[in-house]
């Protein structure tokens, strides 16, 4: 069980290396998650491809088993550690991919979508079915989701919990492309292989535009403590009232 970091030229790949539970999250890896973003943000890397370790997932989500028997209090800062780490991943100054090689769902899903760009392998499959366990999603799902499908489409995905394949995802804008691969460090590096060799300063300069957030600096910090926080007070881990 661990967040492997490894270095392919000036691409920087992040593994999620725990294939016996299908790559979910548990606080282990959430840390270790943090650490390895930190790394990367002093490395050299250019660009970065993140993949889930096996053929069967790039993540389950959150676990839920690690969930059981913690009270509301505990539940929300797992929650913000969550918001904390994926908005680090996102404020990253370089292009990140993921790759979702088979189960995207839950914190699987919001950990892809605060990457820059997705791809999926024919296999995928992903969703947020926080909803069926009287929950919300807690890591950012509820914002980042809107921006890339459209308000309707969101509120759907989320309301149902339904999962989609990899073709509806990207018919709905939610991936970049379908890809028939099945080595995921492969596909990433091809599909940032349409970029060039090099990525230029103004490539970040224009996402960062795009998404007019903050990224560097301290205010990527302050970012990451905040973004988010209004979602987790109302409850988005153990906050149903169903749900002690």
């Amino acid at each position: 069980m661990s967040i492997d970091l490894t270095f392919q030229g000036h691409y920087a790949v992040l593994t999620l290396n725990r294939p016996e539970a299908l790559n979910a999250l548990n606080a282990f890896m959430i840390e270790s998650l943090a650490e390895r973003i930190e790394e990367i943000a002093g490395s050299e890397a250019q660009a970065l491809i993140v993949v889930g370790a096996g053929d069967k997932a790039f993540c389950a989500g959150a676990d839920v088993a690690e969930l059981l028997g913690k009270d509301k209090n505990e539940q929300l800062a797992k929650s913000r550690q969550g918001q904390y780490v994926f908005a680090l991943l996102e404020s990253l100054p370089i292009p990140t991919l993921a790759v979702i090689n088979g189960a995207a769902f839950g914190g699987g899903l919001e950990l892809a979508m605060a990457c820059t760009f997705r791809i999926a392998t024919e296999r995928a499959r992903m969703g947020l079915p926080e909803i069926k366990l009287g929950l919300l999603p807690g890591y950012g799902g509820t914002q980042r989701l809107p921006r890339l499908v459209g308000l309707a489409r969101a509120l759907e995905l989320v309301a149902t919990g339904r999962a989609i394949d990899a073709h509806e995802a990207e018919r709905i804008g939610l991936v970049n492309r379908v890809v028939s691969g099945s080595d995921a460090i492969i596909e990433g590096l091809d599909y940032f292989s349409k970029f060039g060799e090099r990525f230029p300063s103004s490539m970040m300069a224009a996402i960062t535009a795009t998404r007019n957030e903050p990224v560097l600096g301290g205010r990527l910090r302050a970012r990451g403590r905040t973004i988010f926080q209004d979602n987790a007070d109302i409850g988005c881990i153990g906050g149903h009232p169903s749900i002690p």
